[in-house]
This record gives C-alpha cells, sequence and structure tokens, in this order.
C-alpha cells in the first residue's frame, strides 16, 4: 500500500473554508492518498501586521511537502498588503499558470458548446513584479519587465503541454505593436521555441483583437500563451465564456513546488451559508492529484464530478430552471459527489487519466553571449509643474555641455518639444533625452555625474534616470512618439 502523500492545505477566508472542507471529503471519499498539514494565509494573518499574508513558519510546510493546496484569500485594499498568490508564486518559482477552460453544455449554459482551451499563463514577471512609483504629485509608474528566461521557460512549457496533452495547436497573444520591447522579445521567443516544434499550428494575434476573437470563437483556439497580465485577464475571461469562472482551477507549476487553487476569489459575500460552489477548487484538486501520481483518484473525482453535473445537482450559481433538476448548497454538493464515486457521465465526455502526463517540464536556459553593449546618453525624468513645454525645453538647454546635448522633451511618452504641438496635453512629469554630441557617440559615466550635478544647481527636480545604450549596435530603448 503506498504511503500517503503529504501535501499543504490553507483554509483562506470566505468561502475558503467550506469548499476546502468539501472538496477534501470528496477526495478522501475517493481514497485520495493524501497527508494534509495545515497552515494560515490570508486576512487575518494580514491584519497581524504580516503584510505578506503567510506566516514565516508557514513557508517550512510548503518547502518540504513541496505541494499546496489553497483555498481563496482576501487581501486588504489598499495599504502596504502585497498580494499573497503573487509572493507564493514568485517565491516558490512558479512560473506556469495553467487553467483549463472546458464547456460543460447543455448542462451548464454557455454559448460556446465545444469551447475546449487551456491558457498557459506566465506567472512571475511582467507588471506583476510589482515595482511601482509614485513620481510627481499626478503621475505614477508600475514597471513592466519581461525577461528572455522567464519567456523562454513559459513558451516551452506551453508547447510541451501541448505535447504531453495531444493538443495541435499554441497560440501566443501580446501587444508587441505597441510595447515593442518587452512584448516583442515574447513573441519573438514564441518563433524561436516553437520551430522546435513543427508538429503544432502556431499563430500570434495583438492581444486585444485576440481577445475579441476568443470571446466571440473559442473553439479556433486550443492552447494559448501569454504574458502574465493578460492572461490573468483572458483566463478568467475564458472560463466563464465556458460556463463559470465558479468552476475553473488552476495549477501554478515550478521546477520544484507546485500550487493548486481555484481562479475565483474568496466571495466574503457569500461565506458560511452553504451556497458556494466548490467546483473550481475542486478541478484545482484533480491537476494536484494527477501531479502528486495520483492519477487514478483524480479520474474517479473527475467522473463522479461530471455525473453529478450532467444530473443536473446545481449549486446556486450555474442553477437554471429548465436545466438544472436540484438546487444543492456546498455540503450537499459535495455529498452528491461522493454517492456518484465511480460512475461515470453518459453524455458528457468521461475523463481518462490513464496516460495522464506529469506537470513538470525540465527546463534548461542557455544565456546568449553578451552583447556589445554601449552608453550613447541618458533620459532623465523630472517634476515641472509649469504646462509650457517650449519654455521648459528651452531652460534644459542651457544645461548642455560637457560632450552632451537635450535631443527630445516628452511628456506620458509624446515628444514636445522641440517642435511640439500646443495641443498636446501637458502633465507635470517630463522625460528628456540627453545624447552625445558625437552622432551615436559613447558617453561616461562621469559625463551623466556631470550633467545632474548641474542640473541639481539650476534647481531642476529630477526624479529618476535611464540609462540608454545600444546592443551590438542595436538601440535599446523606444522613442517617444512623433520623435
Amino acid at each position: 500500500m503506498p504511503s500517503n502523500v503529504p501535501i499543504t492545505v490553507a483554509f483562506g477566508d470566505g468561502i475558503g473554508p467550506e469548499i476546502m472542507n468539501a472538496c477534501l471529503h470528496i477526495m478522501r471519499g475517493a481514497g485520495a492518498r493524501i497527508e494534509a498539514e495545515t497552515i494560515e494565509i490570508g486576512e487575518k494573518v494580514y491584519l497581524r501586521g504580516i503584510n505578506a499574508g503567510i506566516e514565516p513558519s508557514a513557508w517550512e510546510s510548503l518547502r518540504r511537502t513541496k505541494v499546496f493546496f489553497k483555498a481563496p484569500i482576501t487581501t486588504p485594499q489598499g495599504g502596504g498588503f502585497k498580494s499573497l498568490n503573487v509572493t507564493t508564486r514568485k517565491t516558490l518559482g512558479l512560473y506556469a499558470n495553467v487553467r483549463p477552460c472546458v464547456s460543460y453544455y447543455p448542462f451548464v449554459d454557455t454559448k460556446h458548446p465545444g469551447m475546449d482551451v487551456v491558457i498557459v499563463r506566465e506567472n512571475e514577471e511582467d507588471l506583476y513584479a510589482g515595482i511601482e512609483h509614485r513620481q510627481t504629485d499626478e503621475v505614477y509608474q508600475c514597471l513592466k519587465l519581461i525577461s528572455r528566461p522567464g519567456s523562454e521557460k513559459i513558451v516551452r512549457y506551453a508547447f510541451e503541454y501541448a505535447r504531453r496533452n495531444n493538443r495541435k495547436k499554441v497560440t501566443c497573444f501580446t501587444k508587441d505593436n505597441i510595447m515593442k520591447f518587452t512584448d516583442g522579445l515574447f513573441h519573438k521567443v514564441f518563433d524561436e521555441i516553437g520551430a522546435e516544434y513543427p508538429e503544432f499550428e502556431k499563430e500570434h494575434w495583438i492581444v486585444d483583437i485576440g481577445a475579441a476573437k476568443l470571446a466571440d470563437t473559442p473553439e479556433a483556439f486550443d492552447v494559448v500563451v501569454m504574458p502574465n497580465l493578460y492572461g490573468d485577464i483572458l483566463s478568467d475571461v475564458a472560463a466563464q465564456i465556458a460556463g463559470s469562472v465558479g468552476l475553473a482551477g488552476s495549477a501554478n507549476i515550478g521546477d520544484q513546488c507546485a500550487m493548486f487553487e481555484a481562479i475565483h476569489g474568496s466571495a466574503p459575500r457569500r461565506a458560511g451559508q452553504n451556497l458556494a460552489n466548490p467546483s473550481g477548487l475542486l478541478h484545482g484538486g484533480l491537476l494536484m492529484l494527477v501531479h502528486i501520481g495520483q492519477a487514478d483518484v483524480a479520474e474517479v473525482v473527475h467522473n463522479a464530478w461530471l455525473k453529478t453535473i450532467e444530473d443536473g445537482i446545481h449549486t446556486y450559481d450555474i442553477y437554471k430552471e429548465g436545466t438544472s433538476k436540484q438546487k444543492v448548497g456546498t455540503k450537499e454538493f459535495a455529498e452528491a459527489v461522493v454517492a456518484r464515486l465511480g460512475q461515470k457521465p453518459g453524455t458528457l465526455k468521461a475523463a481518462s487519466y490513464s496516460k495522464a502526463p506529469k506537470q513538470t517540464v525540465a527546463q534548461t536556459y542557455t544565456p546568449k553571449p553578451r552583447a556589445n553593449k554601449q552608453l550613447i546618453g541618458v533620459d532623465v525624468f523630472f517634476q515641472h509643474n509649469d504646462r509650457d513645454a517650449k519654455a521648459f525645453g528651452k531652460r534644459l538647454e542651457g544645461i548642455n555641455g560637457e560632450g552632451l546635448k537635450l535631443t527630445s522633451l516628452s511628456n506620458r511618452g509624446v515628444k514636445v518639444y522641440p517642435e511640439g504641438f500646443d495641443e498636446t496635453f501637458c502633465s507635470d512629469h517630463w522625460r528628456a533625452g540627453f545624447m552625445s554630441e558625437q552622432a551615436n557617440g559613447p558617453v561616461t559615466h562621469q559625463q551623466i555625474v556631470g550633467l545632474l550635478d548641474r542640473l541639481s544647481q539650476a534647481g531642476f527636480d529630477f526624479i529618476k534616470i535611464e540609462n540608454l545604450y545600444t546592443f551590438d549596435g542595436q538601440k535599446g530603448f523606444v522613442a517617444s512618439q512623433g520623435e
């Protein structure tokens, strides 16, 4: 008899304890060979003054079991509270977020009966790096970080997922017509790695029209890989158009650890009323069972769940007159699934885990040869409350010297000097580009320090600098719009 597998369980906030109890009841009823260690996370921990939402002692359990089954939590709004989901994903290296979005028509209402899409979302970087600053009275900044290693890992994971799960097509969504470096890198990596997988149909969509196509014709997609923010938004969209966000679970996979959860929140308004649908968390649990080598249990649970849905035993969120037969609460739904363990659906496609693939992917990253990096200028950012771009530009030109000169002044990414338009609205946040007086000539750090010293002595309020480089002769920065 195989020994039980230790997993770390968090019951979470709001509806979390109710749906976690329901899921554990179902899985244990099906013979899941698990040993749950409980940790406390979420709102109570935040309110004890721990801004990460997790006690330091809880990390010991997570690092030892390497499997985290997590109910939804409530993150207090405002203040310095950080998202526990983001913290856990990044701390444990859970770079791949996998969210299957499947239709259960006609038993769950949807306009897309044939939908079966898997969103593979990069999980560690992009805007979710959480690097934000207030720079002026009017302007706040959030840094979007996209790395080549991060992009290669998630794109390779998407293709490997497609290969292991007998999928036919992998699609990439980015916005690289606007964010040419960050999203441009992600798209470039998709093309490079995709060439290693000739058996798949491959395509790229700009994310706005891709999202519209996904919402309108999800049957056109199979596996879709995206950077973090787009994946977060569109996996919820995909789950909802498949039938309900409340039915979708997700896996967060890393090289060493993994976390499994529902994609919905803690719904505090529904807490303690025996109303919540445990299906999303249960689907996360199915992914967990496969991950820990208990695909046999996952198959039994999944088919019992499908039979329950097919029999019209529904919680309030998916209940529909004429389709549903019985409206039940959280506990009653769990009992209905347990009562159907060993049964299979008759109309819906039965789940088969006989060849369940492993979910981790061996990742290797070979750094590219270092580029020839050349410093050729600097962007200096200012708070300046006078909206007169022409006057400000002329003042900055008075700082020219020691081999550096002002070449452009922009406001919120639009060039406003020289030759700016009076119609362009200006905030109090400005970007001034100072370049070598020689075309693409080298600039030294000492020249930049001297420039900043002159600006300081002249009373300019500079708030940030960004050095401007070329890499193997190619500019490593994007000019302002209109420049």
